[in-house]
């Protein structure tokens, strides 16, 4: 059985940090590439960034770039999302996927709130 648990969510002031993890279970973790998205009440679900199991670029779009960092640790089967600088527009749940070829998994997702 596959699972995909996020954690690291909550409630943070804007210009905070926060680090996402994601623990994967069931499945050969380097095999997969992994991605954070996110989806805000009312919108469509975003891709934030995707860490590939053989490296290489990473691409973040514009409205996170230069605050956040995807990171994996494939000897404990997790990933990570750091977030610095948070603003409230990045309030949303976020989303944590595993993918390889045809199969794609996701988790339950974990809610980040940024208010004062």
């Amino acid at each position: 059985q596959v699972q995909l648990v996020e954690s690291g969510g909550g409630l943070v002031q804007p210009g905070g940090s926060l680090r996402l993890s994601c623990a994967a279970s069931g499945i050969t973790f380097s095999a997969y590439a992994v991605s954070w998205y996110r989806q805000a009440p009312g919108k469509e679900r975003e891709l934030v960034a995707t860490t590939r199991n053989l490296g290489g670029r990473i691409n973040y779009p514009d409205s996170v770039k230069g605050r956040f960092t995807i990171s994996r640790d494939n000897a404990k089967n997790t990933a990570y999302l750091q977030m610095n600088s948070l603003r409230p527009d990045d309030t949303a749940v976020y989303y944590c996927n595993a993918g390889r070829f045809a199969d794609t998994y996701w988790g339950q997702g974990t809610q980040v709130t940024v208010s004062s």
